[in-house]
């Protein structure tokens, strides 16, 4: 808000601060909806999606977007309706044909307008940010979306995925898009080489408000892991699986396809290799034993117990890491060390982590 100040001779505007202290006694609880679906993705906050290449991540994301736009329930979780931009850097062809599949599997001709924007320039984000946002208020005008993708990563990074200043910079453009429209901003993003954590410097996963990952897993299903979530529980998994429609023909008459999401349930969700919840120290000392590993890593030791090819780091090393991120709430020496063992159990018995003697390092 801008006030004018008058002095004689003189037009002088005076700006509200920026920045202001709130007294304690003015601090409230804010009561309103924390959640843009519930359990999954904050109200305002970047969430980070990963995953293998083929995993099904964007057709997943593109699908939870589309109830956003929509106002619907993502299976039985409550969403918060609104307008959605959602950035294909990769792919527009195909996310085209994605978009007629939902279209024609879930949409009748008499729907009324989905406030569901494409974009599909391939942006450096870093630098095109601010245009981004232009365009976005331009036409979506007085409607400031609720939820903004950016798939991929990858495509929409000039730098290094490695590089703490790349990413860091990256993180700052998303983070201006959220700060433009009080909104909540998804990265998709690639795995690492062993499909164990997201690819690329850890400024990226310490940014994040949340973290899902997506696999594919038996029989073809994508399974999708809250790994990360501030303000919600933890370790929740939603099985899908990719249904096929026809969306039309080509110039040559042949048949193209697109895939639509719908829910895997019951014994069609594969139970080979059950996946555990966590609890929250277990999924703290992970985002500590990841930052650990991105940092001070090195090559496997001769030994008939670690594999050869695996990126290894100290238990000292990952302790430290894990009481910097606070993984007990308790200042004695015990207590923390208490949690480090419990948590690191849990990673073991989980199959997330395997130790051997002073050694730890990543299960694919």
């Amino acid at each position: 808000m801008n006030a004018v100040l008058q002095i004689p001779g003189e037009r002088v505007d005076v700006r509200e601060p920026r920045i202001r202290l709130v007294p304690l006694a003015q601090i409230r609880l804010r009561t309103a909806r924390r959640y843009l679906v519930k359990g999954l993705f904050p109200r305002e906050g970047l969430t980070l999606v990963w995953g293998p290449p083929k995993s099904g991540k964007s057709f997943w994301m593109s699908s939870v977007a589309m109830h956003v736009a929509l106002g619907w329930d993502y299976r039985g979780r409550r969403v918060q309706q609104g307008a959605v931009v959602y950035c294909a850097f990769e792919g527009q062809s195909g996310f085209e044909a994605r978009v007629e599949a939902f279209r024609l599997r879930f949409l009748t001709e008499e729907h009324e307008p989905v406030p569901f924007y494409l974009q599909p320039a391939t942006l450096d984000l870093v630098k095109d940010a601010g245009e981004l946002i232009a365009a976005i208020r331009l036409n979506l005008s007085d409607t400031p979306p609720v939820l903004v993708v950016l798939d991929t990563l990858n495509r929409s990074l000039s730098g290094s995925e490695s590089s703490d200043e790349d990413m860091a910079a990256y993180v700052r453009a998303a983070d201006s898009i959220r700060e433009a429209f009080a909104c909540s901003v998804v990265v998709v993003h690639h795995c690492g080489h062993d499909h164990s954590r997201p690819r690329g410097h850890t400024s990226l996963t310490g940014a994040a408000d949340a973290q899902l990952s997506v696999k594919r897993a038996a029989g073809d299903v994508v399974m999708v892991e809250v790994e990360l979530a501030k303000d919600g529980p933890q370790g929740d998994v939603i099985a899908s699986r990719l249904e096929s429609v026809e969306v039309g023909f080509d110039e040559d008459g042949d048949v193209i396809t697109s895939c639509v999401v719908v829910p895997v349930e019951g014994d069609a969700v594969p139970s080979s290799k059950p996946m555990r919840r966590l609890s929250d120290g277990a999924h703290n000392a992970l985002r500590a034993f990841e930052e650990a590993i991105a940092e001070l890593g090195e090559g496997a030791p001769n030994s008939n117990h670690i594999p050869r090819d695996a990126t290894v780091v100290t238990l000292t090393a990952w302790r430290r890491y894990a009481y910097a991120r606070g993984i007990s709430t308790s200042d004695e020496e015990r207590a923390k060390q208490q949690a480090f063992k419990r948590a690191t159990e849990a990673l073991i018995a989980a199959g997330r982590v395997a130790v051997w003697e002073q050694y730890a390092w990543r299960v694919a």
